[in-house]
């Protein structure tokens, strides 16, 4: 009976563990980030199966680097660039980040509208997006951090519907474990133009940003920020391990879905998160359907907080503002005016002819050119006695930091190979 006690209450104080580091993860499955798993699967079947084995450790050795930046420096990414980097260094990164989340916003915005309107033909899907930007706007504002924090961690439930949306087909089990292990690479354009676009879409700077300004709100509301030690580093990690391995879980079950389902069903062409859930319609049931509709939902729901206030992160600390999503709006009143004018600018991208297509791709090749860079720094951050102290990088992390740098340094140059010499 002790045993089964102690159960729920390891699995609860595990829970309460988790925080930024999963919601981190899950917003990386933003509805962008679904529709280009979903090409993926719908076009070369489960052939880029094995990317979320080789992705997560890659992910979780950079998003760490950056959540320990934020525990031992008190500041985010963007602070700690402004004090110890040129500033030239900074604005650059500024002026790159910030249309690419912008971009990257609208596609959610009109993804998450478009299949709102799946769901319920009769409302069109413009009326979806203004809502979802709204009922946002207002929950940001309004929530203080502790609630919007609970918010997103439950959210994230929502996206286990993933992992039941596979099994409602038959599936080909050994098909399914050799693509898993056995890599898959084949040497054409629209091939590495996927496997590019799912390092983009994992590796994002948005998530960089958010994810050391998080971890010093986090502590802020613990009032733990003069108490960093073995300990916080250890559950930060497991936070972040969790999140980057529930992220990587995600996207290989889209792939999964997608590479059986619509592979098999001779669909192979995903341009957006409706095109993919209407396709699985008529294959799959109207179960997986629903599901898969309402996971995109739930995880915009998640992202587009993330993204936006990542945003306003980078501005806030770019200008000395007053910033945290702790605060009310009339203490941070530029932190939250940023968060107003990017959800306002990323709906009018849907009014002002830019498909969520070219915002994807846009956004792709900004975070292509922005990530190397991003990474570099993080990289020199990490390994600055003067800045981190004893919490340097280990040697097992700068490896693994490195193989980042080099994948995504090959990733950006391929991208523009790619975009400049398609017809």
């Amino acid at each position: 009976m002790t045993v089964k006690k102690n159960k729920p209450a390891k699995f609860l104080r595990f829970w309460k563990l988790l925080g930024p580091g999963l919601v981190t993860g899950a917003s990386d499955d933003d509805p962008s980030g679904i529709a280009t798993y979903s090409q993926a699967g719908a076009a070369f079947g489960l052939s880029t199966l094995w990317t979320s084995i080789v992705a997560f450790p890659l992910m979780a050795s950079i998003q760490q680097m950056c959540a320990r930046i934020g525990l031992v420096t008190s500041q985010g990414l963007t602070g700690t660039l402004k004090k110890h980097y040129p500033k030239p260094v900074l604005y650059l990164m500024l002026l790159f980040s910030f249309p690419a989340i912008i971009l990257n916003i609208g596609a959610d915005i009109a993804g998450m509208g478009a299949v709102g309107n799946l769901l319920f033909p009769s409302i069109d899907a413009t009326y979806f997006s203004v809502v979802f930007t709204v009922v946002l706007l207002g929950l940001i504002i309004y929530l203080p951090y502790v609630k919007i924090a609970s918010a997103l961690k439950y959210l994230c439930i929502v996206m286990l519907v993933y992992f039941i949306v596979p099994f409602l087909y038959v599936q080909d089990f050994r098909a399914i474990l050799k693509n898993t292990f056995i890599p898959t690479i084949k040497f054409d354009k629209d091939f590495i133009a996927i496997l590019v676009g799912i390092l983009g879409t994992t590796i994002s700077p948005y998530l960089f940003f958010w994810q050391a300004s998080v971890e010093v709100e986090e502590m802020r509301h613990k009032k733990k920020h003069l108490m960093v030690n073995k300990k916080i580093i250890h559950e930060m990690k497991q936070d972040v391990d969790f999140g980057m391995t529930f992220s990587g879980m995600v996207m290989y079950f889209i792939i999964l879905t997608t590479g059986t389902v619509l592979f098999n069903g001779g669909v192979h062409q995903i341009d957006t998160v409706e095109q993919a859930a209407s396709a699985l319609k008529p294959l799959a049931g109207k179960m997986a359907y629903l599901l898969f509709a309402i996971g995109v939902i739930g995880t915009g729901l998640i992202a587009i907080p993330v993204l936006s206030g990542s945003v306003s992160y980078i501005f806030a600390e770019t200008f000395g503002w007053e910033q945290g999503l702790d605060k009310k709006f009339h203490e941070a009143k530029g932190f939250y005016v940023i968060i107003a004018i990017s959800l306002i600018l990323g709906l009018s991208i849907n009014y002002i002819g830019i498909s969520p297509i070219k915002a994807l791709i846009y956004t792709a090749i900004l975070y292509g050119i922005t990530a190397p860079v991003l990474i570099a720094i993080i990289l020199h951050i990490s390994n600055n006695k003067k800045i981190m102290g004893k919490f340097v990088n280990s040697r097992t992390t700068n490896i693994l930091g490195a193989i980042a740098l080099l994948i995504m340094t090959v990733a950006a140059v391929a991208l523009i190979y790619l975009q400049l010499t398609s017809k």
